[in-house]
Parts: structure tokens; C-alpha cells; sequence
């Protein structure tokens, strides 16, 4: 019988863990992040006094500067930039491309991201955790979304500049670039351990490893 006991609880739990894998739901009707506070949770405490400037945030409006090496900028509107979100479950970005720009390989642990073609002509792609790779190309007014925690990327295709909303579940989704998080790691990780695990030699990973040291 306790056997039986078990396999139940095991089941339930395992049903219940989709719900669980998002932000936790909210308590009260609002509560604006008080990114001031000393007190150190799971998120952010609730600010005390508020006025509807906290729900409001401006930050979207203009295309971001592409001038860098990626040649693209991702402008976030999450809990960091716009208290109003703390709670919610949901935040939004602007990512802009140059031509040519990338907004490289990466993962957001804590959400599903889902874009918004506002301009131009982008590929973008996921690869799932059996290495299948999901592409498309997308263009004005298309929509593509990039489930939770999956390896995703988006490059500019098209010969002028383009740009997305993105909008994700939780108020802060969390990012790790790949090669950044691989490479420019501090402390580093070890040369020899990337070295075998991208099978080339210890000189080609510091060589690598140069190319994203902090300016």
C-alpha cells in the first residue's frame, strides 16, 4: 500500500510541475519592485508608495544602438528596467539588427520568448535538446516563438536594419549567450576543458577566449 502511496504522490507531483516552472503567481494586486531595498528574496520586494509611472515604461520606443560586434542590441523591459512587472510574470524587450546583425546562440532558463517582426528580414531558430534545428525566415508582421530554456538565435538576412518585440513569461527571463557564457566566463573555465569539448587545442580556445575578454 505504501508503494501505491508513492507512486501516486510521484505522479501528482510530476503533473504539477509544469505550473511550478514559472514565476510564482502573485499574492496581491501589484507590487512594484522596490529596487532599493536591502532585502534579499526570491525576486524583489513590494515598494511602498507607488503612482501609475510605475506601470509605464518608455524605454521601447527608439531603435537601440547596433554599433558593436554582434551588430544588434536587445533593450529590455523587464523587472531590472521596469518595477511595474514585479509579480506579473511577464516582460518585453526591443531587439535591434544592422545589416548583417546577429543576436547570437542563446537561452533564456526562465521563459518561453515569443518576437514580433516590427522591420526587416531576419532567419531565426531554436535547437531542441536531440539536436534538431527549427528554422525560418521571418519578416514585417510575422510572429515566432522560441520555447523555454532551448538554444535560439536570430540573424539579420535582410541589406537594411530590422528589429522585433519580444515578449516573454516571466519578469525576468534570465540570458546565456553561449559563447560568452563559454568563453569570457570569470573565472574562466579552464582552456583544457573546452579544448576537448570543442575538440581543438588549447592555443585555438585562448585565441577564442581573447575575442570576448572584458574591454
Amino acid at each position: 500500500m505504501a508503494s501505491i502511496h508513492l507512486c501516486i504522490a510521484a505522479v501528482v507531483l510530476a503533473l504539477a510541475a509544469p505550473a511550478l516552472a514559472g514565476d510564482p503567481d502573485m499574492l496581491q494586486d501589484v507590487c512594484v519592485a522596490d529596487m532599493a531595498s536591502p532585502i534579499k528574496i526570491n525576486g524583489f520586494p513590494c515598494k511602498a508608495n507607488i503612482t501609475a509611472d510605475d506601470f509605464f515604461f518608455a524605454g521601447l520606443k527608439n531603435p537601440g544602438n547596433t554599433n558593436n560586434p554582434a551588430g544588434s542590441l536587445v533593450t529590455a523591459a523587464n523587472v531590472e528596467k521596469f518595477p511595474g512587472v514585479n509579480t506579473l510574470g511577464v516582460s518585453m524587450a526591443r531587439i535591434d539588427y544592422a545589416p548583417g546583425g546577429q543576436n547570437p546562440p542563446h537561452t533564456h532558463p526562465r521563459a518561453t520568448e515569443i518576437i514580433f517582426v516590427l522591420e526587416g528580414t531576419l532567419e531565426v531558430g531554436f535547437i531542441t535538446t536531440a539536436n534538431k534545428l527549427f528554422t525560418k525566415v521571418v519578416t514585417k508582421g510575422d510572429v515566432f516563438v522560441f520555447p523555454r530554456g532551448l538554444v535560439h538565435f536570430q540573424q539579420n538576412r535582410g541589406y537594411g536594419p530590422a528589429a522585433v518585440i519580444a515578449a516573454f513569461n516571466s519578469q525576468l527571463q534570465g540570458t546565456q549567450a553561449i559563447a560568452m557564457t563559454l568563453f569570457g566566463a570569470a573565472p574562466p573555465v579552464p582552456s583544457d576543458i573546452l579544448a576537448k569539448a570543442f575538440r581543438i587545442d588549447n592555443g585555438e580556445v585562448d585565441h577564442i577566449k581573447a575575442k570576448f575578454a572584458p574591454k
